[in-house]
């Protein structure tokens, strides 16, 4: 059982600034979330019916998200960010009250590992995984382009900081292998981010009926128009346009507007660090800044590693996936093409 594993009461250290702005609970690297929340994250009880979406950061789980929530809505997509982040609430930022709160039937965000997860036998939990080189790439611009404390270094050192495991969530390999290994568990469902990509609907039907088959999938296999709408809003091409309509309502509020507003309180600290660096333009153009979307493609890596990085990565992911069917998981995504 997780909970046997789990770390003791969380005790903050020092936050450290070097690489990244980093909280350290018992030695385990986070983000700057609040500690009383993340400690509450830890010590949530999961109920029955709960539907954990799980991945390490920046594989794909915002499209999860939405996913979810247009399964359980039947396709019928939020009418706010808002919704949407009160539906499937980001519970190591946003502590268990979050998650108490959340309307039901509903799918909670986290990253954290499996040594550290609320577990019950009685909840459900959606892994999706994402091939290293990917996921370095799309972490290294998500960490660039957080307002005001974002990294400042270049691609090569944010590979090196991601080969050795010094990033928030630790590391990528020992991330995946624990998930990996329950796999089979009845309530674990273990996804790619590339399956997503090639076969959307077929994903869509599998998350559906792992979370119930009478009630969420078989109306989606009847009902190809609900079916249909659950894929069309959960595309990057309708996320982002919906990304990019909020961003420019948000950037058009006063400052006093967006203090006294519903968005949650690290998001509006984020707004407001954009525009006292006068970065408008740039967040408009750049929805990804402020909704954690950026391009949403399988294979942007080879545009970044060079020849020796891609050796190093794949001898790693080798060695780490010794006789176990990740070997040969992403073999057509991580090949190197000169």
């Amino acid at each position: 059982m997780a909970s046997q594993n789990r770390m003791e009461t969380p005790q903050e250290e020092e936050p450290s600034s070097e690489p990244f702005f980093s909280h350290y609970v018992n030695g385990f690297q986070i983000p700057m979330f609040p500690l009383e929340n993340f400690q509450s994250a830890l010590e949530y009880k999961p109920i029955p019916g709960d539907v954990f979406i799980v991945t390490y950061p920046k594989c794909g789980t915002t499209w999860a998200q939405q996913i979810l929530v247009l399964i359980f809505s039947q396709g019928v997509p939020p009418e706010s960010r808002k919704e949407f982040n009160d539906a499937t609430p980001f519970m190591d930022a946003r502590g268990a009250k979050s998650v108490e709160d959340m309307p039901r039937p509903n799918a909670i965000k986290t990253h954290l590992p499996f040594r550290l997860i609320p577990w019950s036998d009685q909840a459900k939990y959606i892994y999706v995984a994402r091939n290293p080189k990917d996921c370095c790439v799309s972490y290294f611009h998500h960490m660039r382009n957080i307002p005001h404390r974002g990294f400042e270094g270049d691609f090569d050192e944010f590979f090196e900081l991601f080969m050795d495991g010094k990033m928030h969530y630790e590391d990528y390999f020992e991330h995946l292998m624990e998930w990996y290994k329950h796999r089979n568990d009845p309530n674990v469902l273990f996804l790619t981010y590339e399956q997503m990509h090639e076969d959307t609907e077929a994903t869509v039907l599998k998350m559906a009926s792992f979370i119930d088959d009478v009630k969420y999938a078989e109306p989606l296999r009847t009902d190809k128009e609900k079916l249909k709408s659950v894929i069309k809003f959960s595309s990057f091409k309708s996320m982002k346009e919906a990304a990019e309509k909020r961003v420019e309502e948000v950037l058009s509020m006063t400052e006093e507007e967006i203090l006294n507003s519903d968005i949650p309180k690290g998001e509006r600290m984020s707004i407001l660090r954009i525009r006292e660096r006068s970065d408008v333009a740039k967040a408009k153009s750049n929805s990804h800044i402020m909704q954690n979307m950026r391009k949403g493609i399988v294979g942007d890596w080879r545009n970044y590693f060079s020849e020796d990085q891609c050796q190093r990565m794949d001898e790693k992911f080798a060695e780490i996936t010794k006789d176990t069917e990740l070997e040969n998981l992403w073999k057509n995504y991580m090949q190197f093409y000169f």
